[in-house]
């Protein structure tokens, strides 16, 4: 186990109501930091990728008209 993983032991004393143990964790929980794939990069949509607005370039010749309507 390493030191960013090691389990720490909290004891409370007196009577704390299973309310006030879940608020602890919670407070603990938070304060610990965000969770270790915060920082990975998010892969973005194709749908939008900057090169979808372009399109191809129209080439002259038979049915030119037709396939100028096609991606």
């Amino acid at each position: 186990m390493t030191d960013a993983t090691a389990a720490q032991r909290i004891e409370v004393i007196g009577d704390a109501t299973p309310e006030q143990v879940a608020a602890l964790v919670a407070v603990l929980s938070a304060a610990s930091g965000a969770p270790a794939d915060a920082d990975a990069p998010r892969a973005g949509s194709e749908w939008a990728a900057p090169a979808r607005a372009m399109r191809r370039p129209l080439t002259p010749g038979p049915a030119a008209w037709q396939n100028s309507l096609r991606p």
